[in-house]
């Protein structure tokens, strides 16, 4: 059942994340020594486990996988209580991401991506059923990354707007959001309500290099301006003005991947529930911090006998062939 602010409805990558954590620097032309573990992940499935994982409300997520992985992500995201309708794309494989990670103080990682399936969702992928009894729609930023997933966005915007249901979105990647453009990405997502950006990601948006400044420019154009600030916290800007900072908690980090997911889906739920802005930003910086005290990018699952009544089936048909990887 819906939560009294209604559900979530999350948009976004459903990706298989390969994390190899490594301790010192990597040797180039021969081995380096490596704990490598294969783990669900993806921004736009992040953010939805991380929401689901507060309790407080309904989380649906939308998004497009390979027949390769289809049967083992959807058992996954049902184990965290999210709600999945997964599209089976038949000619991509399930998007791939492979992250290094420094065992170093600051657990920093490094992505390579293959963006598969994930990527190719489309606006054929979306109905204005999906918004049924949603009372805030979010979309990962990596959506506006490609051609396909640009038009979605539009068409759910539309959608959105028609039906006044609120919109928050994550740029998702500076690397990404370097080459398609500031300017771009911004008309890509006017009238949305929540901007949830990183540092880097702020600055760049905003063509400024101090943090604060950044949110506040930002906030002109967004009603609400949060940006993550990993170790130094969160900070929150309205009106042109910065107007709320939330300090991160402390803790030993081992793997900083999803920790932004994490943030943000846990701020998505409290503010969909009732919590203020800088409630919110709090319960953003709790989930941060469980985020980077574990390897991978989402909460523990939940019992399997509890997860199986979340299970919807599939938007695309999955081949009997599909299985776990």
């Amino acid at each position: 059942m819906t939560g009294p602010g209604g559900a979530l409805l999350v948009v976004g990558d459903v990706i298989t994340d390969v994390v190899a954590c490594h301790a010192g620097p990597l040797a180039p032309g021969t081995d380096t020594a490596a704990v490598i573990r294969t783990v669900p992940g993806g921004a736009g499935a992040n953010v939805a486990c991380w929401a689901a994982r507060q309790g407080r409300c309904e989380v649906r997520l939308l998004g497009r996988v390979g027949v390769d992985a289809a049967v083992w992500h959807e058992r996954e995201l049902a184990a965290r209580g999210v709600r999945p309708r997964l599209v089976v794309d038949a000619d991509a494989p399930t998007g791939t991401v492979v992250c290094l990670v420094d065992e170093g103080a600051a657990a920093e990682r490094t992505f390579l991506t293959d963006s598969g399936a994930s990527l190719r969702l489309g606006p054929e992928d979306w109905s204005d059923a999906l918004l049924d009894g949603v009372g805030r729609l979010h979309l990962s930023g990596y959506l506006l990354f490609s051609g396909s997933s640009r038009a979605l966005v539009a068409v759910a915007l539309k959608a959105a707007g028609a039906r006044g249901v609120p919109v928050s979105v994550d740029p998702a990647s500076a690397g990404f959001l370097a080459e398609l453009g500031p300017d771009r990405f911004l008309s890509l997502v006017e009238g949305v309500d929540v901007l949830l950006p990183s540092r880097d990601e702020a600055c760049l948006l905003a063509g400024c290099p101090d943090v604060a400044e950044a949110a506040a420019s930002l906030s002109r154009s967004v009603p609400l301006v949060v940006v993550k600030l990993g170790a130094e916290g969160a900070l929150l800007a309205r009106s042109g003005e910065v107007c709320a900072r939330v300090p991160a908690l402390p803790v030993t980090p081992r793997d900083t991947t999803g920790a932004g997911d994490a943030f943000t889906g846990a701020f998505l739920a409290a503010l969909l529930t009732g919590a203020d802005a800088g409630r919110a930003m709090e319960e953003g910086c709790r989930a941060g911090a469980a985020a980077v005290g574990r390897v991978g990018a989402r909460p523990p699952a939940r019992d399997r006998r509890e997860a199986s009544s979340m299970r919807e089936p599939t938007a695309g048909r999955v081949p009997p062939q599909a299985g776990t990887t």
